[in-house]
């Protein structure tokens, strides 16, 4: 199990750091946005369990948590951003959020223990949420600001909300698309990394995918509640084809509990 790591720190400052700039640009358009007053900062901490396409152990970690929204800046746990527009239906931000997956040799099986690492980098990003009578549906685009993959993604997602007394549920269903830098480095084998692991070089293009996810949270109480999440993506063949992947899913499932100022 990996609690607080330097690396998640540094990825959390990281995206601290891109929200302020994130904020700064978004200031003007923030006249015409109401700061909602009886905004409430919810803090906890969740235990987040992934199982990887990759050929290698699966990963628990224990995160922090933050939810706070008061009608101009947001954060969703591992997301912060900053709205542009937010008139009830139409919702443009920009934000800040981890981007990518991680891939330790060290846990990897076989010939995969020669290959180099592949580390989560920060994305920045922009999307639109229309929201309708029957759901809502946005599309987003992030791309690296680290240098790390050096990738871009995009999001097509149709958002439900089903909600009691104390408990809502979020499903969503979507496709995602990665563009080659992004694919080559997480799924790629340079020749270099051939010749010393002896796993088969592998150079894929851009693809696209789909997923579906659900999260729901649980109000115990006024100050007290608990949220769920889970997500399964399915590989793209340019993912899957892989010789670093032995799975066609890729799942992560997400535990917590918050307490509310």
């Amino acid at each position: 199990m990996t609690l607080f790591t330097p690396s998640v720190m540094t990825r959390c400052l990281a995206a601290t750091a891109l929200v302020a700039a994130a904020s700064s640009v978004a200031a003007s358009p923030f006249q015409n946005l109401p700061t909602d007053q009886d905004a409430r900062v919810s803090v906890g901490a969740n235990v987040m369990g992934t199982w990887s396409a990759y050929d290698t152990d699966n990963d628990v970690m224990v995160l922090p948590s933050l939810f706070y929204d008061n009608n101009r800046v947001y954060a969703r746990g591992a997301q912060l951003g900053a709205y542009l527009i937010n008139d009830g239906k139409n919702e443009l931000s920009v934000y800040a959020q981890p981007m990518g997956t991680h891939f330790d040799p060290e846990d990897a099986n076989g010939s995969l223990q020669g290959l180099d690492e592949r580390d989560i980098s920060a994305g920045a990003g922009v999307s639109y949420l229309r929201r309708t009578p029957i759901g809502g549906f946005r599309g987003q685009i992030t791309t690296d600001v680290l240098g790390k993959n050096d990738g871009t993604t995009g999001r097509l997602t149709y958002l439900a909300k089903y909600d009691t007394d104390r408990l809502t549920v979020y499903p969503s269903v979507g496709l995602e698309w990665r563009n080659q830098d992004y694919n080559d480095y997480y799924y790629g084998v340079d020749s270099d990394e051939s010749a010393r692991s002896g796993t088969a070089s592998y150079s894929p293009d851009s693809s696209i995918h789909p997923y579906v996810s659900v999260s729901a949270n649980y109000e115990f109480n006024d100050k007290w509640s608990g949220f769920a999440s889970q997500s399964l993506d399915y590989l793209s063949d340019e993912a899957y084809d892989s010789p670093m992947v032995d799975s066609r899913t890729e799942a992560r499932t997400t535990l917590g509990v918050l307490y509310t100022f």
